[in-house]
């Protein structure tokens, strides 16, 4: 059994190997009932934290930690849900106050008089509504987007992540400038792609990137490779668009990335 251990690189049946402290891993070879047998421990070497050593995290997964948007701004706010709340409160209030159901009669023609056109207003404005799409901010990006997001990529962003009222899609100008819709070489406005969400992150050449993520069940992976350059050249200067290649172009899901190619500002020292 000696020689088996020798051969093998374990200590002498009995004996335990030196502990080095280097090592935190040592095999023992102890003597039982049923014979020799082989354990594993583990040894915290003097002086050493080893949970202290290990590292903390990489940096890869600290620039992928998705950064949430806490920020309050009016444009984020529904105003025909606003209206729509106020009109029916008042209307409904101002008819039990009328029937004297409730409290303040002398106030419920005021509160009818004012609550049917806020009604009237709020449905119209959450008709023609056209709510924000979520946006992914990557810490990474975030920390770029203020050196590098060109003025365009700023306005894009803010423009698709805030209600809007009249417009059927978000980006519908620049849509029906891409795709041509109903000219010729271009396509009908009905299979036009449609914005499901942003993101923003950082290339592999540490470029900020917005990537828009649109559905279009009526498109090919094709139809966007073909117009790349109309994307660069409709959110330039200062972006080159990549139309990407992945599985999700079989869910009819496309994202065309748009490049910043701005340097940030370097201060001269005088």
């Amino acid at each position: 059994m000696a020689a088996i251990g020798r051969a093998c690189g374990f200590p002498p049946v009995g004996l335990a190997a030196p502990i080095s402290r280097r090592k935190s891993a040592h095999w023992i070879v102890t003597r039982g009932g049923n014979g020799p047998a082989i354990r594993r421990v583990i040894v915290r070497a003097a002086g050493v934290d080893l949970d202290a050593a290990a590292p903390a995290s990489s940096s890869g997964t600290k620039s992928k930690e998705i950064v949430p948007d806490n920020s309050w701004s009016i444009t984020k706010t529904s105003f025909g849900t606003i209206g729509l709340f106020l009109g029916s409160g008042l209307l409904s209030y101002g008819f039990g106050a009328y029937f004297t159901i409730l409290p303040g009669s002398e106030w419920s023609s005021l509160m009818l008089t004012y609550g049917f056109p806020l009604a009237i207003i709020g449905m119209a404005l959450k008709y023609a509504e056209l709510k924000p799409v979520p946006c992914t901010t990557y810490a990474d990006a975030l920390a770029l987007r203020e050196s590098q997001a060109t003025p365009i990529l700023k306005q894009v962003r803010e423009d698709v992540i805030r209600y809007r009222y009249g417009d059927e899609q978000h980006l519908e100008e620049a849509l029906k400038r891409i795709f041509r819709y109903g000219q010729g070489g271009g396509i009908q406005a009905r299979n036009g792609p449609v914005l499901q969400s942003i993101r923003e992150e950082v290339s592999d050449q540490g470029k900020y990137t917005l990537v828009l993520v649109f559905k279009a069940k009526a498109l090919q992976l094709e139809d966007f490779l073909t117009r790349q350059a109309k994307f660069t050249s409709f959110f330039g200067p200062g972006v080159t668009a990549n139309i990407g290649r992945s599985f999700l172009v079989f869910l009819k899901v496309f994202n065309p990335s748009l490049l910043s190619q701005n340097r940030p500002a370097i201060a001269s020292s005088k």
